[in-house]
């Protein structure tokens, strides 16, 4: 079975509910996942927009996910999280979850949470920002899940 990557939340290329945004919570929304191929030692989950207008931009790092988990609740996080779960610094400038925030009137943006495997069970030293964990986790990648929603407003 292929690792999934799934939301209650958002249907594969559906709209992302505002609660998830700037506009609402600005919370994580919930995610589960399936498939974790054997031989994974953790789990990293990102959040970009690739349609921002400076280029990529990373809402959301999450390293260090247990291997033996499968999923996470709506805005898991922000000192809820344990059990050496850990998150980066994304490019708002903050530690953890920045939600779907695209320019007004600049039509929909495509957000893609990705959920990769490693083979390694941490990724040491702290990487600090989010795009520095998705470089420093690409070489122990052994799967990936990929879940895209939209949002605009």
């Amino acid at each position: 079975m292929p690792l999934m990557l799934m939301s209650p939340a958002i249907p594969p290329g559906g709209r992302i509910p505002a609660q998830y945004t700037c506009n609402g919570s600005d919370i994580s929304p919930p995610l589960a996942w399936s498939g974790v191929p054997s031989g994974t030692r953790s789990l990293v989950l990102i959040l970009v927009d690739p349609d921002a207008p400076g280029g990529l931009f990373h809402h959301w790092a999450a390293f260090d996910i247990p291997a033996n988990w499968q999923g996470l609740p709506a805005g898991y996080g922000r000192g809820r999280a344990a059990d050496g779960f850990r998150e980066a610094t994304n490019d708002f400038g903050r530690v953890g979850y920045g939600g779907p925030c695209p320019p007004p009137g600049g039509g929909a943006h495509h957000y893609r949470f990705e959920l990769m495997a490693l083979s390694r069970p941490a990724l040491d030293p702290d990487p600090g920002s989010a795009g520095a964990v998705m470089t420093a986790a690409a070489p122990y990648v052994i799967a990936r899940a990929t879940l895209t929603g939209t949002y605009q407003r």
